[in-house]
């Protein structure tokens, strides 16, 4: 078993559900990124818009303002990936002329109607992922009849919607949005089901670090710094069942966590 690569998250937003309002400078988000690198991070997703459930938008210009100096900085200090995470096609094209290697869109490119030739146009990798509904309301009242099929299914087609624009179909990866216009049991369903989505043959990543999941589960984990616990166990089970990219907060214990898995299934392996 080779572990999943683990994606290090960088919030520039005032009003993140984890840390929001901690790197308020661009100093202070270069320097966490660098720390999440030495920590064993493969990418840094950078983000300059909250998308919590209940967050406000941002405008373009206020979006770019925070993300874009922070990868400028990381790439004049770090050659890996790095990863914007937004829905807006002007943002992510500063953010890819800054740096950027990589769209992590929770709208699966479906929030602009530039979005998709945008997409193409820059040539990066792109991480499609599914939302019910948008950050203001999605937790409201979701629902589904299968949760797993429908997501696939839509996943899948705006991956095939991706690749008419001109998206190279090997840039693609697909994320089933925990937490996103979800309940909990949709929640479990989608991870215990993880190898229904890497069956399309997209590469997956899986993000459920200290979220509200967690304290569903364990309702003592009111503080998001509490879910270390939960974090790593659904981090596991996602990899058990075939992510390829992690997305967390907690760097260092995730990646430990992973490679102690990955030993352990090759010992029973040989």
């Amino acid at each position: 078993m080779i572990p999943p690569r683990v994606m290090g998250i960088v919030n520039t937003t005032p009003d993140s559900f984890s840390d929001g309002g901690r790197l308020t400078s661009v100093e202070a988000a270069v320097a966490h990124g660098l720390s999440l690198v030495e920590q064993g991070a493969d990418i840094l997703d950078i983000g300059g818009e909250s998308t919590r459930p209940g967050a406000e938008p941002v405008g373009v210009d206020e979006e770019i303002a925070r993300t874009a100096p922070v990868i400028a900085g990381l790439r004049a200090r770090w050659t890996g990936p790095i990863s914007i995470d937004t829905m807006k096609p002007e943002v992510a094209r500063a953010a890819v002329a800054a740096g950027a290697t990589m769209w992590n869109d929770v709208t699966a490119l479906s929030h602009s109607p530039e979005s998709l030739s945008t997409a193409a146009e820059l040539g990066c990798d792109v991480v499609l992922m599914h939302m019910q509904g948008e950050p203001r309301t999605m937790q409201a009242d979701p629902r589904y009849g299968d949760v797993v099929a429908e997501v696939t299914d839509w996943l899948t087609l705006r991956a095939d919607a991706a690749i008419a624009a001109g998206v190279a179909r090997d840039r693609i990866w697909l994320d089933p949005g925990i937490g996103f216009g979800k309940t909990l049991a949709h929640n479990l369903a989608l991870t215990a089901h993880l190898d229904r989505l890497t069956a399309t043959g997209f590469p997956v990543l899986y993000g459920a670090s200290r979220k509200r999941t967690v304290q569903a589960i364990d309702p003592t984990a009111t503080n998001s710094a509490d879910r270390l616990g939960g974090s790593l166990a659904l981090a596991l089970e996602a990899a058990r069942r075939g992510a390829a990219i992690i997305r967390v907060h907690d760097v260092r214990e995730t990646v430990q966590a992973l490679k102690v898995q990955a030993a352990v299934a090759n010992a029973v392996a040989s």
